[in-house]
């Protein structure tokens, strides 16, 4: 497939997922706020498309002069909502200007992939070393991780932090390393879940729903229900129950069993394999990039969709334990769909400046296997 059309069907994949976005969100908040919440997230969209076409149309390089002061300004704000901002379910995530929030873990996300990716293409002949492949890129995307983190935003911490092990390995980092650094990052986080009474009975609601089933566990019960009454077919648009007060947070972090009563098994593996194409799109871009930094940005860009999907599909089916990330593209949300749009821009421009065919590399960096991955020179 040529690089042309697989460009043409990621900006498909982006349009189609938004305009599904903009259906459901009003069919979910219909009963309830009307055309409220359509209408702000329009405006958004609107923002968010236009952030897309200048980031298409722009060189993607010149972001590599903007990383070290976005990462700073980034830590800064993140700073000030762990401590300052806006707090809501246990966790300060929100700084409040009139007439909107800004969640800045959104812009940190890509903030951090893009350091990463520069990092990596300066120093790519010697990232399989302890010190320069692991401690001070992992030491950087720290700050971020860390402020995240004391803003009690768990499931962010874990994405970001995923995302970078996987940016890393990627760049050719080794598993030596990456594996114990890996297992740590996991164990402390397990640690500070189960320090903390609040998610730690989310945990535990998970485990036992059965035990829960009118508090904590409730909301992915409901939610489960909505799934199981669409069936192969579902109820309808618009006439879903389960939106009518019975799953909290179903215009946002819960959207997709909204999309599973009303539109059925059938829609929902339809929107599992739309979000597949969109990410084997951004693979095939990333494989045929014109540099390293290039490559390793629309590869982090690619895996923060991906794994977030992931997350969020996983918390509404009851395979993992509630963390309170949205769909991408799809839930209700200014920060994260006006960053989500932008990123795909940058894929856009990636692709823009890419090559039909992919790049030669050098060998494989000792016990990493990914670093066979097409690489330029």
């Amino acid at each position: 497939m040529t690089l042309r059309r697989t460009a043409t069907i990621f900006a498909f994949c982006v349009a189609a997922l938004l305009a599904l976005g903009l259906v459901m969100l009003y069919s979910a908040s219909m009963t309830q706020q009307g055309e409220a919440y359509l209408i702000k997230q329009s405006r958004f969209a609107a923002l968010g498309v236009v952030a897309c076409c200048l980031c298409a149309a722009l060189d993607y390089r010149w972001l590599r002069k903007l990383v070290w002061p976005g990462l700073g300004i980034a830590c800064l704000l993140l700073a000030y909502a762990a401590f300052k901002g806006r707090e809501i379910n246990g966790a300060r995530r929100w700084i409040e200007f009139p007439g909107f929030t800004f969640q800045p873990s959104e812009l940190a996300k890509v903030v951090v992939v893009a350091m990463l990716a520069h990092y990596a293409s300066l120093y790519h002949d010697r990232m399989k070393e302890f010190v320069r492949g692991v401690v001070i890129p992992g030491a950087l995307a720290g700050c971020a991780l860390v402020l995240v983190l004391a803003g009690k935003d768990y499931g962010t911490t874990m994405l970001l932090g995923l995302v970078v092990w996987l940016v890393l390995l990627i760049a050719g980092a080794r598993l030596v390393y990456l594996v114990p650094l890996g297992l740590a990052a996991f164990a402390l986080i397990c640690g500070l879940l189960m320090s903390n009474d609040v998610r730690r009975a989310r945990i535990d609601a998970w485990l036992h729903p059965e035990k829960y089933e009118k508090t904590i566990a409730y909301q992915q019960l409901q939610a489960k229900y909505a799934l199981g009454a669409g069936g192969v077919a579902g109820v309808g648009l618009g006439d879903g129950r389960q939106k009518t007060g019975f799953v909290p947070e179903h215009h946002t972090d819960f959207i997709f069993s909204v999309i599973g009563e009303e539109f059925g098994l059938a829609a929902t593996l339809g929107l599992l394999a739309l979000y597949g194409l969109l990410c084997w799109c951004g693979f095939n871009i990333a494989w045929r990039a014109s540099d390293l930094f290039g490559q390793l940005l629309v590869i982090g860009i690619t895996f923060l969709i991906g794994v977030q999907v992931f997350i969020n599909i996983g918390v509404v089916t009851m395979v993992l334990p509630n963390k309170g990330l949205p769909l991408p593209f799809i839930s209700y949300g200014g920060s994260n769909l006006v960053v989500l749009l932008a990123s795909a821009g940058l894929v856009l421009s990636v692709a823009r400046r890419a090559h039909d065919k992919p790049l030669t590399v050098a060998a494989p960096l000792d016990d990493n296997p990914f670093t066979a991955l097409p690489r330029p020179t």
